[in-house]
């Protein structure tokens, strides 16, 4: 489903109005059709599932690497991305990202994984779910089942409004394979984390 910019002019011209503004004030004449420019850049990831992110990025390295029988793990932290909170439309900001895997028998280059962090942000989400469907990516793409994803984000529907707590932050972890069940393993991945 491709985003309609039209129609998220035409509705963002109603928000307007209905927030008792004049839509074709200097200030506000272009708003509309500066938001749906926003809206289409922003929520880019709504426009693919997450196969097809995995297809868009699963370049991965096989020639030169021996991986069998590897026990390493790759971890990446600290991939910055942002998304919006479907309950509010309000900002998830501040997010950080790490992603950890046990590469079998191939590897994904590092900016895909940070590529498919920034994508599956662009979408209306729960942080939880970011955290679930990057792992299902990294999965389908590596062809490994030992994949984790912490997520730290800070919530615009916690600071700007509601409750207006600024400094609370939220974290998630996605654990899959030997990072849910090998607790040397899990242990080894929180160390890195911090």
């Amino acid at each position: 489903m491709a985003i309609n910019k039209k129609e998220i002019e035409k509705h963002v011209r109603g928000i307007l109005i209905a927030l008792g503004e004049n839509p074709d004030r200097e200030g506000l004449r272009d708003t509309p059709k500066r938001v749906a420019n926003m809206y289409e850049e922003v929520f880019m990831g709504i426009n693919y599932t997450n196969d097809e992110i995995a297809d868009m990025f699963g370049k991965t390295f096989e020639e030169d690497l021996d991986v069998e029988g590897n026990k390493d793990m790759v971890f990446m932290k600290d991939i910055e991305i942002f998304s919006h909170c479907e309950h509010h439309l309000a900002l998830m900001y501040n997010m950080k990202v790490a992603v950890a895997y046990i590469p079998n028998k191939k590897v994904i280059g590092l900016s895909k994984i940070a590529r498919i962090a920034d994508m599956v942000g662009k979408r209306l989400q729960l942080q939880e779910r970011i955290g679930t469907d990057i792992a299902y990516i990294i999965q389908k793409v590596t062809g490994s089942e030992d994949v984790a994803v912490i997520i730290e984000g800070e919530h615009a529907c916690m600071s700007a409004r509601g409750i207006k707590k600024d400094n609370a932050k939220t974290v998630t972890v996605t654990v899959k394979g030997r990072f849910a069940t090998d607790p040397i393993l899990n242990n080894k991945l929180m160390m890195l984390y911090k």
